[in-house]
């Protein structure tokens, strides 16, 4: 297991295999765990994973305030401490956003960046779900938590045509959503409330692949049409049908994604 700590809090993360290196950034209630079955999909690259604070292995923030730019400087400070120069950076919702706020502040360390099913700000009515995540994670009560939060995270098709596959997603979630575990989401949560990059958005010039969602009910298709509209050099593709968490309803397309927008020469034009 390896760590690095950043003003005296524990970092966890993995490197795995060689080639232009792929930093992957976690979703709200993921860990590094979350990308395993993903790693022999990367295998011509060098993958790094680490743990957010209140995530996985990484140090817990109990009773401390903080906001996702905490996140951004754990992004950096891994950076540093693995020596990269350059690195492409890929964040999926809330490690989308901290992606995104980290090309901002440290753009000059990113080669491309592909950021899926990610907003430019929590708006009132993405914080009022978030609140009620809170209120339901409150209770500690496994059950109401995975009712509130799952389901609406998958599109209804999905959901409903893997029915068995959720149903024993649930059993195991329910084994994860203890006191703990739901302690830090509402702390994660918290940390995502004033996040607002709209207005910087357009200082980001680096190659940049946005992913959105037919059917995700998170983060709409709007929001990443909003992306696309602001950051100069982005690309824009949408999944048909899929909910918020493509990587786990389409990861054929998930895959093949970041493998081609990582390892292809994105500069090609047939315009001379």
């Amino acid at each position: 297991m390896s760590f690095f700590e950043l003003d005296g809090k524990k970092v966890y993360y993995e490197v795995h295999g060689t080639g232009k290196p792929i930093l992957l950034l976690n979703g709200i209630m993921m860990s590094t765990l979350s990308w395993k079955l993903f790693l022999n999909a990367f295998k011509g690259n060098q993958i790094i994973l680490v743990d957010f604070f209140d995530q996985g292995n990484s140090e817990k923030l109990i009773d401390e305030d903080y906001k996702q730019d905490l996140q951004v400087e754990l992004v950096y400070n891994l950076i540093k401490h693995l020596k990269l120069d350059k690195i492409n950076v890929v964040g999926i919702s809330y490690g989308g956003e901290v992606a995104l706020q980290f090309a901002v502040k440290y753009q000059a360390y990113i080669d491309k960046l592909i950021v899926f099913n990610t907003a430019s700000y929590t708006s009132p009515w993405l914080e009022d779900i978030g609140r009620g995540w809170i209120a339901t994670a409150e209770t500690n009560d496994a059950n109401a938590f995975y009712k509130v939060t799952i389901p609406v995270i998958y599109s209804p098709d999905f959901y409903t045509k893997n029915i068995d596959w959720m149903k024993n997603r649930e059993k195991l979630l329910h084994q994860v959503f203890k006191k703990p575990f739901l302690d830090a989401m509402i702390r994660l949560i918290k940390s995502a409330e004033g996040y607002d990059v709209r207005n910087v958005l357009n200082t980001i010039f680096i190659p940049t692949l946005l992913v959105g969602a037919e059917n995700d009910y998170l983060t709409p298709l709007p929001e990443q049409r909003f992306l696309h509209t602001e950051i100069t050099n982005s690309k824009l593709v949408i999944i048909p049908g899929c909910g918020h968490a493509s990587m786990y309803e389409n990861p054929t397309v998930f895959i093949c994604l970041i493998n081609g927008f990582v390892n292809s020469d994105t500069t090609v034009s047939v315009l001379i």
